[in-house]
């Protein structure tokens, strides 16, 4: 049996972030995930200007792909407009290999299947044991589902499914392009170039909203790309084969902690209101867990923007479609 001070399960920006900074304060921990890194992740690899103050990150020091776009084009019913506001892109592929390995933690390749607690800490598959535990594992993970899933279930209003592709491609507009609403899709699109050639593109939508309409997110990703086509921002020739997965938006986090045991970014379904954007929520709320292990304050989430735009119109338009028209009381709501 291995016995460590705590245990991160998932490898991931939480995961990892959560590791970077225990290590910095001398605890002892061990990070389990189920893939090997580097690792294949979907992700549109979208960071804000906060991730990389929160990560203390030097891009020009950083080793792989980085390229920050000035702009960034939003279409909203046939209208567009340009946000100028830096923001940047990264190839998670990379990304996250690089934040494990600067975390300093150790990590096995392993599996989790069950999650005990067992008088005075917790048991993972009868291999591991630690006093304190953190779920990283994103919306499937098991320390979740063995532990949180009944004490805060989550909301399926909020539930999100998604369609992209990553793939090399020689990219002309080196813009970020994003889509409301378009086709009737009850969510938004991107177009989210990379440096030095690679390309991401994909779409998500509200799951319960698209099954109220009687569709699938199929037929938005067949719309979609016919826009990317007329528009030239991919070659006609260009064939895309789309992979999905599901997460959730940020709702109201009752239950975040659990005696020593803490779940943290996609385990929490903490991706923004807004823009459905999770990779600083994660980073952020990993460092938080952190912080609560070793300084023994409250795990507090309130410094866990629920929003990747500030506060006014755009956000609050955005919301509103997404939200009220399910006449939901969590629309409007910060947490």
């Amino acid at each position: 049996m291995t016995r460590v001070d705590v245990i991160i399960v998932g490898g991931g920006p939480a995961g990892s972030s959560c590791a970077w900074q225990l290590r910095r304060r001398g605890v002892d921990c061990l990070i389990l995930d189920k893939a090997r890194f580097p690792r294949t992740k979907l992700c549109a690899g979208w960071i804000t200007p906060e991730v990389v103050a929160d990560l203390r990150m030097d891009p020009s020091g950083y080793p792989h792909r980085f390229l920050t776009f000035e702009v960034t084009q939003v279409h909203l019913y046939g209208f567009a407009f340009r946000m100028r506001s830096p923001q940047h892109s990264i190839r998670r592929y990379e990304f996250d290999d690089w934040l494990l390995k600067r975390s300093g933690a150790p990590a096995l390749e392993h599996e989790v299947r069950r999650v005990e607690w067992r008088g005075d800490r917790y048991v993972i598959d009868d291999q591991f044991e630690c006093n304190y535990l953190v779920g990283a594992a994103g919306t499937s993970c098991p320390v979740y589902r063995h532990l949180f899933r009944d004490a805060n279930p989550r909301a399926k209003l909020l539930q999100v499914v998604a369609l992209e592709h990553e793939l090399p491609y020689d990219w002309n507009d080196p813009d970020c392009h994003l889509w409301f609403f378009g086709h009737g899709l009850p969510g938004y699109s991107w177009y989210v170039p990379k440096q030095d050639g690679y390309l991401n593109v994909g779409l998500g939508g509200i799951a319960m909203r698209l099954k109220s309409k009687g569709q699938h997110v199929h037929i938005h990703w067949d719309y979609f790309v016919s826009v990317l086509r007329s528009r030239g921002l991919i070659k006609p020739s260009l064939e895309l084969r789309p992979q999905g997965y599901s997460y959730y938006m940020r709702s109201q986090v009752d239950v975040r902690r659990i005696g020593n045991a803490f779940v943290v970014g996609d385990a929490a379904g903490l991706a923004t209101r807004d823009l459905a954007e999770g990779i600083g929520p994660a980073i952020r709320s990993g460092m938080r867990a952190a912080e609560a292990i070793t300084d023994g304050v409250a795990y507090d989430l309130s410094s866990v923007s629920a929003y990747s735009l500030p506060l006014g119109l755009p956000r609050r338009a955005l919301e509103y479609l997404l939200l009220r028209r399910n006449n939901t009381a969590l629309a409007g709501k910060d947490y």
